[in-house]
């Protein structure tokens, strides 16, 4: 019986590339998202992935998503927590609302997602979850306190639940990309852009299949070994030792 997996704001960039090597893999995947209604339709009639619409955010809307989910295709074996934002500013001038909203969409969504799918994948005694740090979650960024205390919260989130989960079958891991070809990366300045990929060994911007194909990997039983992983993809911006 084919896998289920949940890519939240899996209809553009990295999730859309994952959602589409998922679903070309023969996983029933579901793409969701919680804005841009035209991006998801054109999405879904271009790959075939089905998507659906809900606040990743919102616990009560995780869980009426997931039962939707499940009615459709079964209980939920992988999640891919994807979805992400930006509101980059100084930290002596950010707002509380830049603040909120960052830690909402990035680490809130973790929780909510997650507590909605662990329980079954504890009864079963199988689960793969995987989120998506970031390397500025792991060095840092000028500008971004908001992102990276989010990001980095994201591996600490992943190290904790991959303790209490592993002898139940569940493996949860981390990857971080570094700056990939997606409409965030491209809504950065060209000129601040251009600085960021002299800084990168491999002299240019990632593409979201090579974070997508890491991700697939996790969620295969070939991983099963691989708990509270974080793996950076990042073409040498950033090296841990």
């Amino acid at each position: 019986m084919a896998r289920v997996a949940i890519v939240t704001g899996g209809t553009r960039g990295i999730g859309a590339a994952i959602s589409q090597l998922f679903k070309d893999s023969g996983i029933n995947v579901v793409a969701t998202y919680a804005q841009n209604d035209d991006k998801a339709k054109e999405f879904a009639e271009a790959t075939g992935v089905v998507v659906d619409k809900w606040n990743a955010c919102d616990l009560a809307a995780c869980t009426e998503g997931v039962a939707r989910v499940t009615e459709r295709f079964g209980p939920v074996d992988i999640l891919v927590n994807n979805a992400g934002i930006t509101r980059d500013g100084v930290f002596h001038r950010m707002t509380e609302t830049q603040w909120d909203e960052v830690l909402i969409t990035n680490l809130r969504s973790c929780f909510t997602m997650t507590r909605t799918v662990i329980e079954g994948m504890r009864n079963r005694g199988f689960g793969r979850v995987i989120s998506i740090s970031s390397v500025n979650g792991q060095r840092g960024q000028y500008g971004q306190v908001n992102y990276c205390a989010a990001k980095a919260g994201i591996i600490g989130f992943t190290k904790a639940l991959a303790l209490e989960n592993a002898a139940k079958g569940i493996t949860v891991n981390v990857v971080a990309p570094g700056y990939v070809d997606t409409d965030m990366v491209a809504a950065v300045p060209p000129e601040i852009l251009q600085k960021i990929i002299t800084q990168i060994p491999a002299g240019r911007l990632g593409h979201a299949l090579d974070i997508a194909r890491a991700v697939f990997y996790l969620a295969s039983d070939d991983s099963s070994y691989v708990n509270g992983a974080t793996i950076s993809i990042n073409g040498g911006q950033y090296m841990l030792g």
